[in-house]
C-alpha cells in the first residue's frame, strides 16, 4: 500500500489529499486529478470573484437562473433547502440581494472530489478542504482521526494555535467545519438582522457532522445566528459543536465533550 499526498490551490485556498491505496501510483494521480477538475469547475461557476462567472453575470443582472448551466439552479434548490432547515440562518441571498452560495459550494464540491476517490476503491485517506476536514471511512492511522480545532485568530498571528483536538474514532462523526471572523473578517451576514448586517456574536463556530456539506452549512448557519445557536444545535440530530464567544468564552452543545481527544498512551 502506498502512500499519496496531494495539495491544490483552488477557490483561494488549499485543498489536501492525503493518505493510502493499493492502485498505482499512476492510477492514483489520474484519479486525484479527476477530482481537482470537480473543484476547478465549481469555482469557474460559483466564483464571486471572477467576472465571467455564471454567478457574477447572475449577480450583474446580465443573465437568468434558466438561462445558466443546470448545476446552479441545483445549488440554488439546495441552498433553499438549508435555509428551511436551519430555521432561516443559513440565507446564501446576500444584503445586496445576489445569490452568494459560497457557505456551501466548497464543501459541496470537496465532497464531490473525494467521492471520485472513494467510487475508484480508495477509501484510506483524508481531505482537508481549506480547514474543513473530511476522513474516509477506511483511515487505517489513528492520528488522523484526529483533529485540532485552531484558535480564532489569523494563522499567521503570532497567537496562533490548536485551541483542542478532537477523535472521530469509533463515532459516527466524519467531518468538522469551522466558520469565523479570524481570517476573512466579517463575511458572515445575519439573515434576521436590520438589512442583513455582519453577524458578530462569536468568534468562531466549529461543527462536527456525518459529512463535510453538513457541517459546513450548521457552521456558517450558527455563526450567524450567535450565542443562541448553542441550544438551538442541541436539539438537531447529528451534529456536535464548539463554540468561541465574542469574549473568549467557551460554549459546547451536550455531545461535544465525549468527542475531545484522549492524551495519547
Amino acid at each position: 500500500m502506498a502512500a499519496f499526498d496531494h495539495t491544490e490551490i483552488c477557490m483561494g485556498t488549499a485543498f489536501r489529499f492525503a493518505g493510502r491505496s493499493n492502485l498505482t501510483e499512476g492510477e492514483v494521480q489520474a484519479l486525484i486529478a479527476k477530482s481537482c477538475e470537480i473543484l476547478h469547475e465549481a469555482d469557474r461557476t460559483f466564483s464571486t470573484y471572477k467576472s465571467e462567472s455564471p454567478i457574477s453575470r447572475l449577480a450583474l443582472g446580465e443573465t437568468n437562473l434558466k438561462a445558466l448551466p443546470p448545476v446552479v439552479s441545483e445549488i440554488w434548490d439546495a441552498c433553499d433547502h438549508w435555509q428551511e432547515l436551519t430555521d432561516g440562518w443559513f440565507n446564501a441571498m446576500t444584503p445586496q440581494n445576489t445569490f452568494d452560495p459560497s457557505g456551501l459550494v466548497k464543501t459541496w464540491a470537496a465532497a464531490g472530489a473525494a467521492e471520485v476517490l472513494t467510487q475508484a476503491g480508495v477509501t484510506d485517506f483524508t481531505m482537508n478542504a481549506g480547514g474543513d476536514v473530511w476522513i474516509s471511512d477506511g483511515v487505517t492511522e489513528a492520528r488522523e482521526w484526529r483533529i485540532g480545532i485552531s484558535k480564532p485568530v489569523s494563522i499567521a498571528s503570532e497567537n496562533a494555535g490548536v485551541l483542542t483536538v478532537i477523535d472521530l474514532a469509533n463515532t459516527a462523526y466524519r467531518a468538522m467545519a469551522t466558520s469565523g471572523s479570524a481570517e476573512r473578517g466579517q463575511h458572515i451576514w445575519n439573515p434576521k438582522a436590520p438589512g442583513k448586517s455582519a453577524a458578530d456574536d462569536l468568534l468562531q463556530v466549529s461543527v462536527i457532522a456525518k459529512d463535510l456539506v453538513t457541517a459546513d452549512v450548521w457552521a456558517t448557519a450558527a455563526f450567524a445566528e450567535g450565542p443562541r445557536a448553542v441550544s438551538h444545535l442541541n436539539r438537531i440530530d447529528g451534529i456536535e459543536a464548539l463554540f468561541v464567544m465574542a469574549n473568549g468564552d467557551l460554549a459546547a452543545t451536550d455531545g461535544f465533550a465525549a468527542l475531545l481527544a484522549k492524551p495519547a498512551n
